[in-house]
């Protein structure tokens, strides 16, 4: 599994917080991490850990993730939600979200269960967002000169931006 590189230097963004780039997850990303070990998220918890990444959250996420963990159709996967709650309080950061301004304001994703995430990666300078959901996926091209890039949790771990990106290299 190759380690997720990041940029030595990022630019900061509007709204961003100084320091490592930040990093939005859909419950899905956070499912896919947490409780089904997709491969391709082992090293999250490492980078996030290690400071390499802020993991930023709202309270309407945690929300919605604690209903998604008590659905009927998980109980197959057997979450261990202690465990789920735990890693969340040791690596996500939880902010207060402001609608975001000028264009970012006015992009508006086809499900709204999901504007949440946008709202607050757009709000806060999230360099990332982190999605499965289609809905989600296809505003990629609208936020990238926004300064956000929305991807898969295998391109995101698959550090496509980062190869991408000319820039050095941080160890």
């Amino acid at each position: 599994m190759p380690e997720i590189a990041w940029p030595a230097t990022a630019a900061p963004l509007a709204g961003a917080a100084s320091g490592p780039p930040a990093v939005v997850l859909d419950t899905n990303a956070v499912l896919d991490w947490l409780v089904f070990r997709h491969p391709c998220c082992a090293g999250w918890s490492a980078c996030f850990a290690a400071g390499r990444a802020r993991w930023i959250a709202s309270a309407a996420m945690r929300v919605e993730l604690a209903h998604v963990l008590a659905r009927p159709a998980l109980a197959a996967w057997r979450p261990e939600p202690a465990a789920v709650w735990a890693a969340w309080d040791r690596l996500a950061e939880m902010l207060d979200v402001a609608p975001p301004a000028g264009p970012a304001g006015r992009l508006r994703c086809t499900d709204p269960d999901d504007q949440k995430f946008i709202d607050l990666a757009l709000a806060r300078g999230a360099r990332w967002l982190v999605s499965r959901d289609r809905a989600v996926l296809k505003l990629a091209r609208r936020t990238r000169p926004l300064g956000l890039d929305v991807l898969t949790p295998q391109a995101w771990a698959a550090g496509r931006l980062a190869a991408a990106d000319a820039s050095p290299q941080s160890p």
